[in-house]
């Protein structure tokens, strides 16, 4: 049985590790590495970060994080400068599936979760131009592409969940 909820500090070391599993250090396809700490880190900013467990393994988790953040990390200050959204916007991301969950519609239950906890607001993210599965998955849940830029010589491109 899949659970879905609201993470919290119990669930960082799993999230953590599916994280490091996916991370570039392992050829993973996601923008930087999560260590334990700054899991932890995010999951105190007062943001929602939900987590899918399967058998109290986490097999998914999304984060969020407010977009006026005073320091944000290089990757969302260059996507904040390309498409700065509206008001009230959000960073999306990332999002992280287990292999053993891909194909299944697991990311559209995350975002559906999250849309819960931030009804109304503008969700920002970028996803690696070469980054296809992503797109193309994102893409699904009516994000629609709004800008793009480049960071040490990778491409991406600028998604929100607004018209």
């Amino acid at each position: 049985m899949l659970e879905i909820r609201l993470a919290d500090l119990q669930d960082r070391d799993g999230i953590a590790s599916l994280l490091r599993d996916n991370s570039p250090s392992r050829g993973g396809a996601l923008t930087g590495e999560f260590p334990a700490d700054k899991v932890a880190a995010m999951l105190q900013t007062g943001m929602p970060v939900i987590a899918a467990l399967r058998g109290g393994q986490v097999v998914g988790a999304l984060f969020s994080a407010a977009a006026d953040h005073p320091s944000p990390p290089p990757a969302v200050a260059a996507m904040l400068r390309a498409w700065p959204g509206s008001p009230n916007a959000y960073v999306y991301g990332p999002i992280c599936v287990a292999e053993s969950e891909r194909g299944q519609g697991l990311p559209a239950r995350l975002y559906a979760a999250l849309r819960a906890r931030l009804p109304g607001r503008e969700a920002i993210l970028f996803i690696r131009r070469d980054n296809a599965p992503s797109l193309s998955a994102h893409l699904r849940l009516g994000m629609r592409e709004k800008a793009a830029f480049i960071l040490d010589s990778v491409e991406y491109t600028v998604l929100s969940d607004v018209d």
